[in-house]
């Protein structure tokens, strides 16, 4: 057992390290999930393109109006690596964020097929939202005046125990998921987890999966993790109309030049294009044919998320290092291991983590507040952090990590002692 005497002796040695973190007079930040300027480079060529030559395969002017629904040899591309039929995928614009929200808005405003009635006219609309999850879903909600309600994850995706339970009532209207390589825990959604939700009896008709694939070939290793095809279990299932599946390259090619994809039923994608052709008469489709030429085909993507690969691993390697190195055998500790996607989930003992935030910041390490992986930014048992090392380059991930390190040493002896 350790004697007062030992706690004391850790506290002050805790305390010391931290004053010499202080000293360094550090300006890091592990806060957001962005790609590298190394990372934005591989894409740079495509600034270049189309060229002259800016007719789309079927003889399309991509510099003039029309194609509400995107270039058809994007969606073409992309449609394999989401699980939608091309025929049923929308290629738009830079953020699939940007769907989702207006997504959500159109089903506050219009009917959604198999709906009664807009959910604005609802007493409630509740969101189920899986937790650790993603702050932007969260926030879109809270905006929106959405009401969210955690549900715990496993290692196999949401507990749809608690989520069987929740739908029963008609006020929840929908569920995000990250499926592939989760945000922030890395989690990949078993074949199961995905097959009840696709059946799971919703109390409303017009429930639906917010099926946020951001990280669909984001992969960390060779091996391709696949999911489970959420489309085509839930028309198996009868409930055809469920899923809104989301998608983007901007942690492809370029973060703000990118393109977001929406897939769904055919019903779905209708009435989508229909309300969203209100508001715009279409996408760009110039930077679409961009796309396309520069990825050329499914090859041509592997081989470029491969280059990815080869600058963000490392990364992900060294936090996997330290923390090993650190807290291996430290009770309450742990972290993820993802094997794709942008995040590292660090879980310290309850009751730490705000303060281990706010150690970090104090000493020039910026980190994702404490609670942004829950909704309304309340971590209940605050032991939650998001690490995002893939923005800096590897030497200030490896500094930024050893930072880490003393922060939560600090926190753990000032609560133990």
């Amino acid at each position: 057992m350790t004697s007062p005497a030992d706690i004391g002796t850790d506290l002050a040695s805790a305390r010391a390290a931290y004053e010499e973190l202080k000293a360094q007079g550090m300006r890091l930040d592990l806060t957001r999930g962005k790609p590298s300027a190394e990372q934005l480079d591989l894409a740079t060529p495509m600034l270049s393109l189309p060229g002259a030559d800016y007719r789309a395969a079927d003889g399309t002017d991509t510099r003039n109006y029309a194609g509400l629904q995107g270039l058809p040899e994007l969606r073409g591309l992309f449609a394999p690596f989401l699980a939608v039929p091309a025929e049923q995928l929308v290629a738009f614009g830079n953020s699939s964020l940007e769907l989702m929200h207006d997504t959500v808005v159109h089903a506050l405003l219009s009917p959604l097929p198999g709906g009664d009635r807009r959910w604005v006219d609802e007493e409630r609309v509740v969101f189920l939202a899986p937790v650790p999850g993603y702050d932007r879903h969260f926030a879109l909600c809270e905006r929106l005046g959405v009401d969210l309600v955690p549900v715990p994850m496993t290692p196999d995706g949401p507990d749809m125990d608690v989520v069987d339970e929740l739908v029963r009532d008609p006020a929840v209207k929908g569920i995000w998921c990250v499926p592939k390589y989760s945000n922030p825990d890395g989690t990949t959604y078993s074949d199961e987890t995905v097959r009840r939700l696709a059946a799971t009896p919703a109390a409303a008709p017009d429930f639906r999966i917010f099926w946020d694939n951001a990280y669909a070939v984001h992969h960390l290793t060779e091996h391709e993790t696949e999911v489970a095809d959420v489309l085509a279990l839930s028309a198996e299932a009868g409930n055809p109309d469920r899923p809104f599946v989301f998608g983007s390259t901007s942690k492809i090619t370029l973060a703000g030049a990118g393109v977001a994809f929406l897939g769904s039923s055919a019903a779905n994608v209708a009435w989508w294009l229909a309300l969203t052709g209100k508001r715009t008469i279409g996408p760009d489709k110039t930077n679409h044919l961009r796309h396309v030429r520069f990825l050329r085909d499914a090859d041509g993507l592997r081989d470029h998320m491969r280059r990815h690969r080869e600058i963000i691993a490392p990364k992900f390697a060294v936090v996997d290092e330290v923390l090993t190195s650190d807290f291996a055998d430290t009770p309450g500790v742990s972290w993820s291991k993802p094997a794709g996607g942008y995040f590292v989930t660090l879980t310290v003992p309850d009751g730490t983590a705000a303060r281990i935030v706010r150690l970090a910041k104090d000493a020039g390490l910026a980190l994702t507040p404490a609670g942004a992986t829950h909704p309304y930014g309340d971590d209940p048992q605050d032991r939650t952090i998001r690490l995002a090392p893939t923005f800096p380059p590897l030497p200030e991930v490896e500094k930024a990590m050893a930072g880490v390190v003393v922060c939560v040493r600090l926190a753990l002896a000032e609560r133990a002692a």
